[in-house]
């Protein structure tokens, strides 16, 4: 037993100034070990381990340790702090190994809370065989902690759970856009629900829709019901939503009748390997109360099924209803739930761009208020986790909130959830509220569940489960994050009244185009413990908001500079381009909240490349921009993701280099460390630590290198994951590309790719001051990259200010720095001036807006003026029109007028250009500089023109020139033109030739816009020209000098105290930035494009008309147009010549420039089709001395993200010397003018090769054109050589080809890689001569078809033995003894008889019958492209047949192989007998509102039908039909078998619930006997019955005379017998496996549903098809359920609850008994009222009489009902046969009392007592966690009869207390026998079988309304007897005593008389009134006396 004892945090000391050293002592058993002291420490950290030997007891569950905190003193008595007591009780039972203790509180001696902390981990190590579970079985602790935070160790189940942690592998196969999902929820069964007496009922909630199952009764309800939910989303917003699982109690009012809830990610489910959670245990809990324990358990299969996914087949085990609940958790084993909080702290948050509308901020600025518009927003944030969501206060107009609040987040932990989601909302009052930026906090980031390093020791036995004195092993944690800044993408900043047409990027449905600002959090996640408020405040005086403002929030300098090398690939001209470079808000121009930087390039004009593309002519002046930005410093997160990603590509180039090179960055010294820095640093640690030790042993041991394959991609795998950083707070670098204003395309680069690092060169971004190659993006582009704007080579360098020298070493170049403005002049009246410039100023920014003067330019701070302004015409924004040309044919339009009538003359102006526009005479025109004439002045008749060239024309005033022109000439046509041209070709290139401008720099343009030319024109009417200043720095040398400009350079002072904001036009007047380069160097590209395959069909004629695009950087080249292929072999070289390269050549060598192919399909109408792009990186020799040959290989070619094909091509890049006059490689043969060859060397290598085709016939053909296809033939192509099969005459009648075989001889490459295709084509020889492709089929693949000629290989059948049998078992025996249900199938295989193969999936799937195309294969023929624009074309057809590849000798003399189609069968039409059982149907899809439906068979073969409607069955989704049926076909015409299965409605239309289509001739052609199935033994009769059309013998021959054998011999009258030369007897042979054949078997078909409207949803229908002439027929009829009785005596109850009390005050309870069987309640029975019962007792002998249907196979219960009194139709439900006995107490005025249950489930039945002491509760085994009893568990079924005690049950506050115990005789007995031993319910006649007799009660048992009397007796007397008995003494008594005194005997002497009057003389009426008073005073006086 161990214990770690971690870190404390957070004591004080309120009394005393010092700081305590505090001490720990723990004690356990009386047995105390303290730790050391920690001096002068508050949040000390011990790392210690103490050990207790428990001297091998095992621990107790009671026990627990005690943990003092005290204040060490040198002197006298250490000072108490605190305590704290931890229960073991989870380390005794079992279930965990280690318990993590995470911030324990501390109290004082009166249990107060101190405010101090402490972390501890207990481990404890049971003795051998007992205590802590059995061996192996670990468990893995809530998130283990870190050491220093509570740390637990790893176990194998550890690795379970981090792989549950990391998932999400499984979604990116999956596009983005909607898609059709279906989920299916099954509830199975729920148990230990709370409550007494309840009838529970599951709701499902998914996407919206709920479900709800059946009310069922009791605590253990079995439901067993399945909902479907149909979903068209998206794949990332469906994996979001969650499963919700509520279960009420429908007994309850609505206000407490939920009893616990569970909630589950979608996405969680379909990250698992099948898409699918099988029969799992889920907890429910109270979602109010986070305090309270388990509300029971819900057993479920969920199945998240998308398009193409084959859910797998449920199957449930015979122990299913025996389950742990514990063990069989959703959860990985072993982890426990606990409550968790995650407290996510929002600080702060800044850059929030504007949301709301300016138009109050401007009504404000026109009254003189203040306008502030950056501030129009009001921010909220909203954290959603597990279906919970948190709110943060508004803070109304802040662009920079500050909130300080922190939101509670309280969920079960470990989660299914994987994401908390954070979305920053603007709140609107009137409207919705608007999402400003969505990002999300990943759990498997950020939390581990320390398994990282498990996986070294999985090999290698149990790993110890702690390890002492190290915590390495502990690296675990729990989730945390930060305090760190979180960045927000999402739609363009630049906010406009207009609806935001990418709002869905806001909500982080897609890549956000650009920053949207950042938000400060911190998350920390606290096991147990609950919170009071959800959201609560940080107080602004709180230290951690003092701490975090101090430490997370300091900004450091840092510098960006982007080189722009090329732009190319544009694909249309359109306005001049600019690049825009920012991070953050730094650098954009369109946002004024930041300093103007130089963050953009000046603008230029795409010039065409002489062949498709366009590009930016920058030649030797490359744009640069320059950033400077300000953020946290995080290198020290981001060094460990350089290195990792480094020693990533090493791993996968070169493993080896792991070993050595790879440091690990420390984290020491760096002030803004946050808790998740340290716990990555560990788990990297670890983890690399692990990488290195496998790496070293692997170059021990391993031999070859595909057994290191696997550890290596493992290896490249797990590197890959710790490369993710976090907290990785630094904005990405988004570059833009902008036409004229607007935004076009964008590219977010990460930050850390280009960041630098001083620590070593490893620790620079992979992409840090390197080119690279980038591809732009539309935002928000559904076509998904289908069109590439731009691609850019760009060379970044990002790094703190403080290094900004070492920039120095990666630039190359000089760089420039110019400030720049444009003079603007406009023509009026013939005069250039100013006057006529409208809306532009004299002097003005490119873009004419913006106003400037050359004297209020200041250089910014540290730069000075190096020259003065200078004249400089920007060259990239002239358009030209010959620029970028090769050729170029100049026009120009000769001019003749006249009168109407007259003779034709020339005008003024005999020359013009096409708008009319005065041109040069033919003879002035002078060839531009590097160009050259190729012909002379020529008249172009090649339009619509007259024979010498003339169009003629009227001229409509007021216009001088015609505005139509017509080619015939009329009589008052009073104008005709003539248009003459030349040809001219460029003969240098475009860099080397000195265009003749205008002298003074001017550049003309007829419009004020952006298309200027540098010839005026007579058009002209607006010029400008670029005056520049250079500027230089002051104190500073290189490159790094350019980190200084910030700022604009100067502005019109006379606007700036204007109301415009001139940064709102379009950015403020920056300098420019330019990187020249002194000189060029000169490569040679070769690019060998030799073919492609399965390239998309484009056409309707099924084919494409192939070429490619090939572009390099500013080049661009074309192939040859191909006809009608999808598989082009263009087999030729593209040569570029003297490629001018700016940068150094070593560069090139190690990130030479991509090549790009475009594929299109050629189209003679309309625009040619982009079939895909490919990416080539060519191979650099930079040396000619480097003898490197490129090798051909496949480059996938991907269209709008998917795969499209496949081209092959290589490339090679030369580096030409100095005088050019390099070595190239020789000139490859040309095949055509311009058209060369791949030479050898590098073209694949071919082979003589012989291909043998089986033509056996086309199927399913569809019409073509509206017309059948009638006369087919097949033509087959492969390599450039085609053969064509005769034709088929008449499809109807026979489908099959005449001749079977062709055969065609080609030289194919010997290396698989190169194989070309085998392409088909079906061909229909129509009227006419018309021949129209119907159908093709590309077979990309030919190794399955390669064979050795010389080897023959056939299959055939293999005998059986003979053996008789009498048939008493019936089919489903054999049925369920083949599926594994051994339950059901009876002693069927204790006898050893045959079984069924059944398989889960069609025959055709299985890999050991070749998918039955042994002897031919199915080809599917499309036919172009698909009209719905679906991702697969129409399939129109199938050919079958089959191919032979196998090489041929190339000496001709040599004698050719021996041929490999030979004995066929014949191809004519065949008879045969067809016999389908249908067996059973699995998850049908419900088609009825109920969730089910009434399904029926229906079956199509040819033009036969069969329906099945009256044999539906009812309310069900798993049917089991047990249906045969047998039709007759004939083969090949009826060769498709369809299945369908229908829904059966009595008033509407019966629906279709799915189909299948079973190809029957490949079964009857397929040599594996799959026609019929062959038993495993030859048996005459019974149910194992031969019924093969061939006895065993006969199969045999076959066999070996497919297989070239002699025939076998049989010997010694039939036992022996001799076949392939050897001897066998008849035993031996049966043990011989002759050949593969299809044996007896039920295989599965999956049927689809094929509605376009809804998801194919797949079912599963078991069935078993017979070919040919079989033998007699199976019996499959389903069995029936049989009637059985259950009597139940209940004879006795004891120790019943006493719940009522009687006006007497006794104590009692008039007991009776209800019993029933769940699914029959309504045949509840119940006893006789034993009234008043004293003591618990209860006397009945009562019998119930339960009869039900019960099948003894499948042991369960079948009863069949009406769900409602409306339904039609009963439904059929299987249920576990179990008996339910309930303890009711009698009430007559108000409701019964419930004492107490009873459930039995008489399959399992727990043995009762034989005396009452002896029952309790224990024996029924409460906690159904523990396991099962199976010895003392029987069935009654077995027994049949079975007499006892059991205990009865009831909840109370939680606890589940004993509620009575009742004695009962339980007997199942079968209908005949109840007819011989009858037996009536109670104690009705027939009372026999046991006769029970009225139950002898006691006398005060007696209802006291009905009796009176026993009520004096029982009641009256027996509580007033004594009162009675002593008033009935004391009236004796008296009696008694008066009688006595009556009855004294009278004197005989007459006593001597008184005178009275004589006494009273005066009271004479005294005497009268009073005498006999007198009297009687006078007798007691004489008794007296």
């Amino acid at each position: 037993y161990k214990t770690l004892i971690g870190r404390s945090n957070r004591w004080y000391n309120k009394g005393k100034k010092k700081v305590f050293p505090p001490k720990y002592f723990i004690f356990l058993s009386d047995e105390k070990k303290k730790t050391k002291s920690i001096d002068s420490e508050v949040n000390p950290v011990w790392n210690e381990v103490l050990e207790f030997d428990l001297k091998g007891a095992p621990l107790d569950s009671s026990s627990y340790i005690d943990v003092i905190v005290k204040d060490y003193e040198t002197i006298g008595k250490d000072k108490f702090i605190g305590s704290t007591k931890v229960s073991l009780r989870d380390l005794a039972t079992g279930q965990m190994r280690s318990l993590p203790s995470k911030n324990v509180p501390l109290v004082n001696e009166n249990g107060q809370d101190i405010g101090g902390t402490i972390n501890l981990v207990i481990a404890y190590d049971p003795p051998a065989g007992g205590g802590g579970g059995e061996e192996g079985d670990e468990t893995l602790p809530d998130g283990g902690q870190s050491p220093s935070a509570g740390g637990a160790s790893p176990t194998g189940q550890a690795v379970k759970l981090r792989q549950r942690l990391t998932r999400g592998q499984n979604r990116h196969r999956l596009v983005n856009k909607p898609q059709d999902f279906q989920i299916r929820v099954r509830i199975i069964e729920a148990r230990q629900l709370p409550g007494n007496n309840i009838k529970p009922v599951v709701k499902v909630s998914v996407c919206g829709q709920t479900h709800r199952t059946r009310i069922k009764r009791g605590n253990n309800p079995f439901f067993d019901e399945m909902f479907f939910y149909n979903v068209h989303k998206l794949p990332s917003d469906l994996f979001d939503q969650i499963f919700s699982f509520r279960v009420y109690n429908s007994y309850s009012l609505r206000a407490d009748s939920l009893m616990g809830e569970f909630k589950l990610d979608i996405g969680y489910v379909y990250d698992e390997p099948t898409h699918c959670v099988m029969r799992k245990w889920v907890l429910l809990s109270d979602p109010d109360d986070s305090s309270s324990g388990a509300k029971g358990y819900l057993k479920v299969s969920l199945f998240v099924v998308g398009t193409g996914d084959e859910p797998p087949a449920e199957k449930r085990d015979y122990n299913d209803d025996q389950d742990d609940i514990e063990s069989n958790l959703l959860l990985p084993a072993g982890v426990t739930l606990r409550w968790a909080t995650l407290s996510l702290k929002v600080f702060r948050a800044e850059d929030i761009p504007q949301m709301d509308d300016a138009f109050v901020q401007n009504l404000k600025g026109l009254f003189g208020g203040d306008e502030n518009k950056k501030n129009l927003v009001d921010p909220f944030l909203e954290a959603r986790f597990a279906g919970k969501k948190l709110c943060t206060q508004i803070i109304e107009k802040n662009a920079n909130p500050e909130w300080n609040q922190v939101l509670h987040l309280q969920v079960k932990f470990p989660s299914m959830c994987e994401s908390v989601k954070l979305t920053v909302f603007d709140w609107d009052r009137v409207t919705g509220n608007d999402a400003i930026g969505t990002t999300y906090l990943n759990l498997s980031r950020i939390a581990s569940s320390g398994g990282e390093i498990e996986e070294e020791h999985a090999g290698n036995g149990e790993m110890s489960s702690f390890e002492v004195n190290t915590g390495k092993s502990e690296v675990g944690f729990l989730p945390v994050f930060g305090p760190c800044y979180v960045n927000l993408y999402g739609s363009p900043r630049e906010f406009t009244g207009l609806p935001d047409p990418y709002e869905d990027l806001n909500l982080g449905k897609a890549e956000g185009v650009a920053y949207r600002g950042r938000i400060l959090v911190e998350l920390s996640t606290k096991l147990e413990g609950k919170v009071d408020k959800a959201v609560d405040s940080i107080h602004s005086d709180d230290i951690l908001v003092a701490q975090v403002l101090e430490k997370y929030q300091r900004r450091r300098k840092f510098c960006l500079c982007a080189v722009f090398h090329s732009a190319s690939m544009i694909q249309e001209p359109g306005e001049p381009i600019q690049f825009e470079v920012s991070i953050g808000n730094y650098g954009n121009k369109l946002d004024n909240t930041c300093k103007p930087l130089a963050s953009t390039t000046q603008y230029s004009c795409a010039v065409f490349d002489g062949n498709h593309y366009y590009y930016l002519p920058w030649a030797n002046t490359k744009p640069v921009v320059v950033v400077t930005s300000f953020w946290e410093d995080i290198s020290h997160r981001l060094m460990f993701v350089f290195a990792t990603m480094t020693a990533y590509n090493q791993l996968v180039e070169v493993w080896l280099k792991l070993l050595t090179t790879f440091p690990t960055p420390e984290l020491e010294g760096h002030s803004n460390l946050t808790s998740l820095d340290l716990q990555l640093k560990k788990l990297r640690d670890s983890a690399l630590k692990t990488i290195m030790e496998g790496a070293r042993l692997m170059r021990g041991e391993a031999t070859e290198i595909r057994d290191t394959l696997s550890d290596i991609e493992s290896w490249a795998d797990k590197l890959q994951m710790l490369a993710e950083e976090p907290q990785n707070s630094m904005p990405d670098v988004i570059i833009w590309m902008l036409r004229g204003e607007k935004r076009v395309a964008y590219s977010r680069i990460p930050a850390h790719q280009i960041l630098f690092s001083t620590y070593s060169e490893q620790a620079c971004g992979q992409h840090c001051g390197k080119t690279q190659t980038v591809f732009l993006q539309y935002p928000m582009d559904k076509t998904k990259g289908l069109k590439v704007p731009v691609q850019i080579r760009v060379n970044m360098w990002l790094g703190l200010s403080a290094h900004e020298k070492k920039f120095n070493s990666f630039a190359e170049g000089t760089f420039s720095v110019f400030a720049e403005m444009y003079e603007n002049q406009a023509q009026v009246f013939g005069k250039w001036g100013t006057t006529g410039l409208v809306g532009r100023h004299k002097y003005s920014d490119v873009t004419g807006k913006l106003k400037l003067k050359q004297e209020y330019f200041m250089p910014p701070r540290g730069w000075e003026w190096e020259d003065d302004w200078f004249i400089d015409p920007e060259k990239a924004l002239l358009t030209e029109a010959d620029a970028g040309h090769t050729e170029f044919m100049d026009e120009v339009f000769q001019n003749e007028t006249r009168f109407p009538g007259g003779e034709w003359k020339a005008p003024s102006e005999p020359f013009t250009d096409v708008n009319g526009e005065k041109s040069f005479n033919p003879g002035e025109f002078d060839c531009p500089p590097g160009w050259a004439w190729e012909d002379e002045w020529t008249v172009d008749d090649n339009r619509a023109v007259d024979d010498q060239g003339w169009e003629y024309g009227v001229t409509i005033p007021p216009d001088d020139k015609p505005r139509s022109w017509v080619a015939a000439e009329k009589v008052y046509h009073v104008h005709r033109r003539r248009r003459l041209v030349r040809p001219r070709k460029r003969v240098a290139s475009p860099g080397t030739q000195t265009e003749v401008s205008d002298p003074n720099g001017w550049e003309f343009s007829s419009l004020i816009g952006w298309k200027f030319h540098r010839k005026e024109r007579s058009s002209d009417t607006f010029r400008r020209r670029r005056w520049r200043r250079k500027m230089g720095p002051e104190d500073r040398l290189g490159a790094s000098a350019i980190f200084q400009l910030e700022g604009a350079l100067g502005v019109d002072t006379e606007e700036k105290g204007s109301k415009a904001d001139v940064t709102k036009l379009f950015g403020a007047n920056t300098p420019t930035v330019s990187c020249s380069f002194d000189r060029s160097h000169l490569y040679h590209l070769r690019v060998y494009v030799y073919e492609a395959r399965n390239l998309t069909s484009m056409d309707k004629d099924s084919f494409s008309d192939p070429y490619a695009h090939v572009s390099f950087l500013h080049v661009s080249k074309t192939t040859e147009r191909l006809r009608a292929t999808l598989n082009p072999t263009w087999d030729q070289t593209l040569i570029f010549n003297d490629l001018e390269i700016y940068g150094d050549p070593q560069n090139v060598v190690q990130r030479p420039p991509d090549i790009v192919l475009e594929f299109y399909d050629s189209d003679q109408v309309g625009k040619d089709e982009l079939l895909g792009r490919s990416v080539c990186v060519p191979i650099v020799k930079a040396n000619p001395n480097m003898d490197q040959t490129p090798k051909l290989l496949w480059h996938p070619i991907t269209q709008m993200g998917r795969k499209a094909g496949e081209a092959l091509v290589a490339a090679e890049l030369i580096l030409q010397d100095k005088s050019g006059q390099l070595d190239l490689p020789l000139v490859p043969p040309k095949r055509a003018e311009n058209l060369y060859m791949v030479p050898q060397g590098i073209r694949p290598v071919v082979q003589l090769t012989a291909v043998e085709i089986l033509a056996w016939g086309l199927r399913n053909m569809k019409s073509y054109q509206l017309a059948s296809v009638s006369s087919p033939s097949l033509v087959v192509e492969c390599g450039g050589q085609k053969v064509e099969s005769a034709v088929i005459k008449n499809m109807k009648k026979s489908s099959n080809f005449p001749s079977s075989v062709l055969f065609i001889k080609v030289l194919l490459p010997k290396d698989e890689m190169y194989t070309p295709p085998i392409v088909l084509k079906v061909i229909d020889h129509r009227p006419f001569g018309r021949k129209p492709v119907v159908g093709q089929c590309t077979i990309t693949s030919l190794e399955e078809f390669r064979c050795d000629p010389y080897v023959i290989t056939a299959d055939g059948a293999m005998s059986s033995k003979s053996k008789e049998e009498k048939e008493t078992i019936d089919w489903w025996s054999k049925f369920y003894a083949s599926t594994g249900d051994h339950e059901k199938c009876g002693p069927y295989l204790e006898k050893g008889y045959d079984t069924l193969k059944v398989y889960d999936c069609e025959l055709e799937d299985l890999t050991e019958f070749k998918g039955l195309r042994d002897f031919c294969n199915t080809f599917k023929l499309q036919r172009g492209k698909n009209e719905n624009g679906d991702d697969d074309p129409s399939v129109v057809g199938e050919f079958k047949g089959s191919f032979r590849v196998y090489p041929l000798p190339d000496d001709p003399g040599v004698a050719p192989p021996p041929r490999q189609f030979r004995e066929l069968p014949d191809s004519g039409p065949q008879q045969c007998v067809v016999r389908i059982y249908v067996v059973r149907a699995i998850d049908l899809q419900p088609k009825d509102n109920n969730g089910r439906c009434d399904p029926y068979i229906k079956i199509s073969l040819g033009k036969n039908t069969i329906e099945d409607r009256d044999h539906y069955i009812p309310n069900t989704i798993s049917p089991v039909f047990g249906r045969m049926f047998e039709m007759t076909c004939f083969l090949p015409q009826d060769k498709d078998l369809k299945i369908s299965v229908y829904d059966y409605d009595l008033l509407s239309r019966d629906e279709k619930v799915g189909e299948t289509v079973i190809d029957l001739e490949n079964r009857f052609l397929s040599r594996y006997n799959s026609y019929c199935g062959l038993p495993q033994t030859y048996c005459i009769s019974g149910i194992n019955q031969w019924r093969d059309q061939l006895k065993p013998s006969q199969l045999l021959e076959n066999l070996a005379r497919l297989k070239g054998l002699s025939k076998p011999r049989t010997e010694d009258n039939g036992n022996s017998l001799t076949f392939n030369g050897q001897d066998y007897t008849l035993a031996e042979f049966g043990k011989v496996d002759v050949a593969s054949v299809s044996m007896q078997h039920v295989f599965t078909s999956r049927e689809q549903q094929r509605s376009p409207s809804t998801l194919g949803s797949t079912a599963f229908c078991s069935l078993y098809i017979v070919l040919g002439h079989p033998g007699p027929p199976f019996d499959v009829t389903p069995r029936k359920a049989k009637k059985y009785f259950l009597r139940a005596v209940i004879w006795n109850t004891t120790d019943v609850t006493l719940d009522e009390t009687s006006i007497t005050g006794e104590h009692m309870s008039d007991i009776y008994v209800k019993g029933w069987m769940p699914g029959m309640e309504e045949n509840k029975q119940k006893t006789d009222v034993h009234y008043r019962s004293l003591d618990g007792d209860g006397n009945f002998n009562w019998r119930f009489v339960f009869d039900f249907d019960f099948l003894p196979a499948e042991q369960l219960c079948l009863v069949s009902k009406k769900e409602h009194f409306w339904s039609l139709d009963k439904t059929e439900f299987r249920i576990p046969p179990k008996l339910i006995v309930q303890i009711w107490d009698n009430d007559k005025f108000s409701l019964d009392d419930y004492l107490g249950s009873l459930e039995l489930d008489l399959r399992d039945l727990v043995a009762p007592a034989k005396t009452p002491e002896k029952c309790s509760l224990g024996m029924m085994n409460v906690e159904m966690g523990a396991p099962h009893k199976t010895e003392h568990a029987k069935s009654l079924f077995a027994q049949q009869s079975v007499r006892g005690w059991w205990p009865c049950s009831i909840e109370k506050d939680g606890n589940t207390v004993l509620g009575g115990k009742v004695e009962m005789t339980l007997e199942i007995i079968k209908e005949a026998e109840a007819d011989e031993r009858p037996a009536g319910k109670g104690r009705d006649e027939p009372n026999m079988n046991p006769k029970l007799d009225p139950p002898k009660r006691p006398e005060t048992s007696f209802f006291w309304f009905t009796n009176p009397c026993k009520t004096m007796k029982f009641i009256v007397w027996k509580r007033f007897r004594c009162l009675f008995i002593g008033l009935i003494l004391l009236l004796i008594v008296v009696l008694f005593l008066a009688i006595l005194l009556y009855s004294l005997p009278v004197r005989t002497a007459t006593p001597p008389e008184l005178n009275i009057c004589d006494l009273f003389p005066n009271h004479s009426f005294f005497f009268n009134h009073t005498f006999s008073e007198l009297k009687i005073e006078l007798h007691v006086h004489c008794i007296a006396v």
